[in-house]
Protein backbone atom coordinates (compact mmCIF):
# COMPACT_ATOMS: atom_id res chain seq x y z
CA UNK A 1 0.00 0.00 0.00
CA UNK A 2 1.34 3.38 -1.05
CA UNK A 3 1.56 6.41 1.49
CA UNK A 4 -0.52 9.47 0.56
CA UNK A 5 1.52 12.22 -0.82
CA UNK A 6 1.40 14.29 2.41
CA UNK A 7 2.60 11.01 4.32
CA UNK A 8 5.65 11.37 6.12
CA UNK A 9 8.33 9.34 5.19
CA UNK A 10 10.92 7.53 7.38
CA UNK A 11 14.57 7.70 6.20
CA UNK A 12 14.44 4.16 4.76
CA UNK A 13 11.65 5.09 2.36
CA UNK A 14 13.60 8.00 1.42
CA UNK A 15 16.53 6.40 1.22
CA UNK A 16 15.51 3.87 -1.53
CA UNK A 17 13.25 6.29 -3.47
CA UNK A 18 16.32 8.30 -4.32
CA UNK A 19 18.27 5.04 -4.64
CA UNK A 20 21.03 6.05 -2.09
CA UNK A 21 22.14 4.20 1.53
CA UNK A 22 21.00 6.12 4.61
CA UNK A 23 23.72 7.17 5.98
CA UNK A 24 24.15 9.19 2.77
CA UNK A 25 20.94 11.39 3.88
CA UNK A 26 22.47 11.88 7.46
CA UNK A 27 25.67 12.61 5.91
CA UNK A 28 23.77 15.56 3.97
CA UNK A 29 22.06 17.06 7.31
CA UNK A 30 25.35 17.82 7.98
CA UNK A 31 26.14 19.91 4.81
CA UNK A 32 22.52 21.43 4.25
CA UNK A 33 21.10 23.24 7.26
CA UNK A 34 17.99 23.36 5.12
CA UNK A 35 17.48 19.60 5.57
CA UNK A 36 15.45 19.08 8.83
CA UNK A 37 13.75 15.82 9.46
CA UNK A 38 11.21 15.78 12.46
CA UNK A 39 12.97 13.34 15.61
CA UNK A 40 11.00 11.31 16.82
CA UNK A 41 11.59 9.54 20.42
CA UNK A 42 14.28 7.49 19.86
CA UNK A 43 16.12 9.66 17.10
CA UNK A 44 13.87 7.89 14.53
CA UNK A 45 13.47 10.91 11.43
CA UNK A 46 10.56 11.15 9.70
CA UNK A 47 11.04 13.35 6.50
CA UNK A 48 7.72 15.63 5.53
CA UNK A 49 7.02 16.44 2.02
CA UNK A 50 8.60 19.40 1.39
CA UNK A 51 11.87 17.71 2.95
CA UNK A 52 11.48 14.85 0.67
CA UNK A 53 11.30 17.20 -1.91
CA UNK A 54 14.65 19.28 -1.20
CA UNK A 55 16.34 15.84 -0.80
CA UNK A 56 15.13 15.10 -4.22
CA UNK A 57 16.61 18.06 -5.56
CA UNK A 58 19.98 17.98 -3.65
CA UNK A 59 20.31 14.34 -5.29
CA UNK A 60 19.62 16.00 -8.98
CA UNK A 61 21.78 18.80 -8.70
CA UNK A 62 24.73 16.44 -7.07
CA UNK A 63 24.15 13.08 -9.14
CA UNK A 64 22.32 14.32 -11.99
CA UNK A 65 23.84 17.50 -12.71
CA UNK A 66 27.43 16.79 -11.41
CA UNK A 67 27.50 20.03 -8.61
CA UNK A 68 29.45 19.77 -5.89
CA UNK A 69 28.37 20.25 -1.90
CA UNK A 70 30.13 23.35 -2.17
CA UNK A 71 27.79 24.08 -5.48
CA UNK A 72 24.76 22.85 -3.91
CA UNK A 73 25.25 24.81 -0.65
CA UNK A 74 25.91 28.02 -3.23
CA UNK A 75 22.19 27.55 -5.15
CA UNK A 76 20.31 27.12 -1.99
CA UNK A 77 22.03 30.15 -0.81
CA UNK A 78 21.54 32.31 -3.96
CA UNK A 79 18.07 31.10 -5.30
CA UNK A 80 16.77 29.43 -2.14
CA UNK A 81 15.52 25.72 -0.68
CA UNK A 82 12.02 26.62 -3.12
CA UNK A 83 14.40 25.92 -6.01
CA UNK A 84 15.92 23.12 -4.81
CA UNK A 85 12.63 21.36 -3.84
CA UNK A 86 11.28 22.04 -7.31
CA UNK A 87 14.42 21.82 -10.09
CA UNK A 88 14.28 18.10 -10.14
CA UNK A 89 11.17 17.96 -11.61
CA UNK A 90 10.56 17.94 -15.40
CA UNK A 91 10.58 21.43 -17.77
CA UNK A 92 11.69 22.88 -14.10
CA UNK A 93 13.81 25.82 -14.11
CA UNK A 94 17.51 25.45 -13.76
CA UNK A 95 20.55 27.20 -11.58
CA UNK A 96 22.00 30.33 -12.82
CA UNK A 97 25.64 28.70 -13.52
CA UNK A 98 26.42 25.22 -14.10
CA UNK A 99 28.61 22.60 -11.97
CA UNK A 100 31.48 23.95 -13.52
CA UNK A 101 31.25 27.01 -11.99
CA UNK A 102 31.45 25.62 -8.72
CA UNK A 103 35.12 26.65 -8.75
CA UNK A 104 34.93 29.66 -11.23
CA UNK A 105 37.72 31.30 -9.07
CA UNK A 106 40.36 28.48 -10.40
CA UNK A 107 41.30 28.20 -14.03
CA UNK A 108 39.65 25.75 -16.30
CA UNK A 109 41.57 22.41 -15.95
CA UNK A 110 43.46 23.31 -12.46
CA UNK A 111 42.09 22.41 -9.00
CA UNK A 112 42.91 22.27 -5.43
CA UNK A 113 41.78 18.49 -4.53
CA UNK A 114 42.28 18.27 -0.70
CA UNK A 115 43.97 15.89 1.13
CA UNK A 116 42.52 15.96 4.55
CA UNK A 117 38.77 15.88 4.44
CA UNK A 118 37.13 18.55 6.38
CA UNK A 119 34.47 15.59 7.59
CA UNK A 120 37.04 13.93 9.23
CA UNK A 121 35.52 12.67 12.41
CA UNK A 122 39.07 12.70 14.14
CA UNK A 123 42.38 14.45 13.18
CA UNK A 124 45.25 12.15 12.17
CA UNK A 125 48.26 13.28 11.15
CA UNK A 126 48.92 13.11 7.70
CA UNK A 127 52.51 12.84 5.79
CA UNK A 128 50.68 15.07 2.29
CA UNK A 129 50.62 18.62 2.49
CA UNK A 130 47.03 20.49 3.11
CA UNK A 131 46.71 20.45 -0.66
CA UNK A 132 48.02 19.75 -3.67
CA UNK A 133 47.81 21.36 -6.77
CA UNK A 134 47.08 18.43 -9.98
CA UNK A 135 45.82 18.58 -13.38
CA UNK A 136 42.49 16.71 -13.20
CA UNK A 137 38.93 17.27 -15.31
CA UNK A 138 36.22 18.30 -13.31
CA UNK A 139 34.65 14.98 -13.80
CA UNK A 140 37.90 13.36 -11.60
CA UNK A 141 37.75 15.76 -9.60
CA UNK A 142 33.77 15.06 -8.64
CA UNK A 143 34.17 10.94 -9.12
CA UNK A 144 37.64 11.96 -6.33
CA UNK A 145 35.29 13.90 -3.92
CA UNK A 146 32.97 10.85 -4.19
CA UNK A 147 35.57 8.39 -3.27
CA UNK A 148 36.69 10.52 -0.46
CA UNK A 149 33.26 11.19 0.91
CA UNK A 150 32.91 7.23 0.71
CA UNK A 151 36.43 6.60 2.77
CA UNK A 152 35.15 9.67 5.26
CA UNK A 153 31.98 7.91 5.84
CA UNK A 154 33.91 4.46 6.13
CA UNK A 155 35.94 6.42 8.87
CA UNK A 156 33.16 7.32 10.89
CA UNK A 157 31.07 4.13 10.55
CA UNK A 158 34.60 2.54 12.21
CA UNK A 159 34.67 5.17 14.70
CA UNK A 160 31.65 4.43 15.56
CA UNK A 161 32.24 0.64 16.10
CA UNK A 162 35.42 0.83 17.34
CA UNK A 163 33.79 3.54 20.58
CA UNK A 164 31.16 0.56 20.80
CA UNK A 165 33.75 -2.13 21.65
CA UNK A 166 35.20 -0.39 23.82
CA UNK A 167 32.14 0.31 26.06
Amino acid sequence: MDKAPDAFRTISEVADDLKVPQHVLRFWETRFSQIKPMKRAGGRRYYRPDDVDLLRGIHHLLYGEGYTIRGVQRILRDQGSKFVQTVWQPGAEQPNHGPVDDDDDLPEEEVVAEAVPRSAPTPRPQPAPAAIRVQMSREDLRRLQSTLFELSECRRLLDLAMQKTDQ
